[in-house]
């Protein structure tokens, strides 16, 4: 197949996510231009569109590209550097170190290349990032033609991107300004979390916000420490400091949520704000559980985030629906809470919606960008195939993806990526592990 973006591909199961728990059998979307202009029966597609590229997938489901709503794609680097530790031993004795000693635009550039590899093979066609030198990551999404949002990096201490809060303003703008023209690559403010930025600049950022239409992605309600100190240092749970400073509204996306009250749900639904949910990080770091059920009761829109490789430790979107179903089920006592269509959507038009591209990305839709993702269900593990929504949240996993497209260019074709050079990215990579891991031995308590 050429990279003309103009083809038809054929699949067993359609899955095109709007409507939602909607299956279309034999089917085929038709492309051109990079856009979806048909989704019709397969029968009648060869014989409407004869002379387009005809890509059989007789095995395979094919939906929209997975939306990776919250990462730290550099900090692939640091995966695995100290595991089964408590979050504040965790962070203060190595990753900030390591951090500390080795960001810098190299070190995104190479984390981001390993972390666009890894999430192309698992279908991920979009993801948010939130770190620092934001301007490597772009340009490495861009070059590999990934899609992403890029944050505008904000927090109150200095660090080798920016000096201080009106710094990393500055940087962010100027970020803001270099892409805003971009087919792919989108950015949105991202201040790191409540208890790391003040109420200057988050009153500053919400106005911005709002002048530029861009989104706020942050670290929300985290942990049950956050909550305290919150409530500590400035008598309210950092919700409601957030709301009483102009960010509570559809621009907010609130990562993890693993703290919230009834109340705190009931405002996040009326304000239409989305919350990120990352299970398996929760899980990891011991947070807290996101209050999924509860949450999409109270009209919450919901996307998935893997979180940053450090704290994972991998970047598989389609492994976190399961965590995400399965931590549903089991905290809720009800094994019918968060159907396997509600995660599906989550991962898709729930993240899209979440990152401001719903009209854009995130269901099989005549008009949308061709952000495609085909999987093979015939393998021993997936079969039979009785429902295959299901058999892709609980069976399949990621490597079941062989084919991605993104605004119809063929990023992964059978399993092998077409615009990366993997042997490369990951010959840096292991040279970034042994000079990290020395490092941390070296200043281990």
């Amino acid at each position: 197949m050429t990279d003309t973006a103009c083809f038809v591909i054929h699949a067993r199961w359609v899955i095109p996510v709007q409507p939602a728990d909607c299956v279309l059998e034999h089917h085929a979307v038709v492309v051109h231009g990079g856009r979806i202009t048909a989704v019709l029966p397969s029968d009648q597609a060869r014989e409407a569109f004869p002379d387009l590229t005809q890509i059989e997938r007789p095995g395979h489901a094919l939906i929209p590209g997975l939306v990776n709503a919250h990462t730290h794609a550099a900090m692939t680097l640091l995966r695995g550097l100290a595991d089964d530790l408590p979050l504040m031993p965790w962070l203060q004795q190595h990753i900030w170190p390591a951090e500390q000693r080795f960001v810098g635009p190299q070190f995104v550039r190479d984390g981001s290349a390993l972390a666009v590899a890894e999430m192309l093979q698992a279908g991920i066609t979009c993801f948010s990032d939130m770190y620092f030198f934001g301007e490597e990551t772009a340009q490495v999404a861009a070059s590999a033609g990934q899609r992403a949002v890029i944050g505008l990096i904000a927090i109150d201490f200095p660090s080798a991107y920016a000096s201080d809060a009106d710094d990393y303003l500055r940087r962010g703008l100027a970020l803001h300004d270099a892409w805003r023209d971009h087919p792919l690559v989108r950015t949105a403010f991202a201040p790191h979390a409540p208890y790391t930025v003040s109420d200057a600049p988050l009153r500053q950022l919400a106005t911005l916000a709002d002048e530029l239409d861009l989104p706020l992605h942050i670290h929300l309600h985290e942990t049950a420490h956050e909550v305290a100190e919150s409530e500590a240092r400035f008598g309210v749970r950092p919700l409601e400091r957030l709301a009483g400073l102009g960010l509570l509204s559809p621009r907010l996306i609130g990562v993890h949520a693993t703290q919230l009250l009834g109340g705190e749900m009931a405002s996040l639904g009326t304000a239409g704000a989305s919350v990120v949910h990352c299970p398996e990080s929760n899980m990891k770091l011991a947070s807290g559980t996101c209050p999924l059920p509860a949450l999409l009761a109270a009209g919450v829109n919901v996307a998935i985030g893997t979180d940053g490789a450090a704290s994972n430790n991998d970047l598989d979107l389609l492994g976190e629906l399961k965590s995400a179903g399965l931590l549903a089920k089991l905290a809720a006592g009800d094994a019918a809470a968060v159907p396997a269509p509600a995660l599906l959507h989550m991962a898709t038009l729930g993240g899209a919606r979440a990152l401001g591209l719903d009209e854009e990305i995130g269901s099989l839709q005549p008009g949308k960008a061709a952000d495609l993702v085909a999987l093979d269900l015939s393998a021993p593990h997936c079969q039979p195939v009785h429902d295959p929504i299901s058999q892709l949240i609980y069976a399949a996993g990621r490597q079941a993806v062989t084919d991605v497209w993104v605004a119809g260019r063929p990023l992964l074709q059978a399993r092998r990526l077409t615009t990366l050079d993997v042997d490369a990215i990951v010959d840096r990579a292991a040279d970034w592990g042994e000079r990290i891991a020395a490092a941390d031995r070296h200043a281990a308590p």
